[in-house]
């Protein structure tokens, strides 16, 4: 299993929507968490994807937790959609400042949220 040391998350960002893409070193191939904004400081993290060769390597982990830094470095908040990132917030309540709700509670979207308004 590679050394967590090796895996490389960047940031893709498009006007409404973007994704997380990791990388472990010496595969050919990523996971992604993609999400969409629904705010100037608000997005909901929709899905978490990693392919079977990755799975175990802790790269989705890692991507998270990647998420939850930027959240804190420029400072916007995740509604937690997807089933995974709940998952590793509830193991993780002290991340509880860069998210709209607690840990395992499930999120709920207004109309407005839902539009990105």
């Amino acid at each position: 299993m590679p050394d967590q040391r090796h895996i490389t998350v960047a940031l893709e960002d498009g006007e409404r929507h973007g994704r997380y893409v990791g990388r472990v070193a010496g595969f050919d191939a990523e996971g992604e968490i993609t999400f969409t904004r629904r705010g100037s400081d608000l997005i909901s993290a929709d899905h978490t994807g990693v392919t079977d060769e990755l799975r175990g390597t802790g790269l989705a982990a890692a991507m998270v937790e990647y998420l939850v830094a930027d959240a804190r470095a420029r400072g916007f908040q995740i509604i937690p959609i997807c089933p995974y990132v709940r998952a590793r917030y509830e193991k993780h309540p002290e991340w509880r400042d860069v998210f709209t709700v607690g840990p395992g509670e499930k999120p709920k979207l207004t109309a407005a949220q839902f539009r990105g308004e």
